[in-house]
């Protein structure tokens, strides 16, 4: 049995009709003669649009990296945030006084020990916001979150030494720290 040609195969099968199968072979014959005659490059619609649909493929897949991209950095800056949360944490005092914050426009309270308050205070701890928990850490850590992500940082203050005037009256009275308005 002799091999059969798509087109000898597509009509046999019905489904293609014979005028379908001249015209086609005739215009392929056309734009073979003027690919040789006129020296003239004939395009070929199925192939530009498989090229366009290969480009924009390519396209989806590089955005789609980068998106994976994103994400895996994302997860990186996490880690490295809850590692220097667990390294440098400090434990609260359910029974301490009560610090007040504010995260966002929510007033929030913690409870520490008098001497961590002092220290809150001074801006030698401060207090992040990681997985909707608030912990208190040390300043230094405080500064290396706020590298990786600045929202984290909630309370951390900068004291900042004030000068003595010479000509100040009140400059021999000490301000006590525990003072609460």
């Amino acid at each position: 049995m002799a091999k059969l040609t798509l087109q000898e195969q597509l009509l046999k099968a019905g489904l293609v009709s014979d005028a379908k199968a001249k015209t086609v072979k005739t215009e392929k014959r056309k734009q073979d003669k003027l690919k040789l005659k006129n020296n003239v490059e004939v395009v070929d619609e199925a192939k530009a649009l498989a090229e366009q649909a290969k480009a924009e493929q390519i396209e989806k897949d590089r955005v789609l990296n980068q998106q994976k991209a994103q994400e895996a950095e994302k997860k990186a800056v996490a880690a490295q945030i809850k590692q220097l949360i667990d390294e440098h944490k400090q434990n609260q005092d359910p029974e301490g006084v009560a610090y007040n914050f504010t995260d966002g426009n929510v007033v929030k309270k913690i409870y520490v020990s008098e001497t961590m308050r002092d220290s809150l205070i001074r801006g030698r701890l401060a207090i992040v916001k990681f997985e909707k928990a608030y912990h208190v850490v040390n300043c230094e850590a405080a500064e290396k979150i706020r590298l990786r992500d600045a929202a984290c940082v909630l309370v951390l203050n900068k004291v900042v030494e004030t000068e003595v005037k010479e000509d100040d009256p009140y400059a021999d009275y000490q301000i006590p720290d525990d003072l609460m308005w």
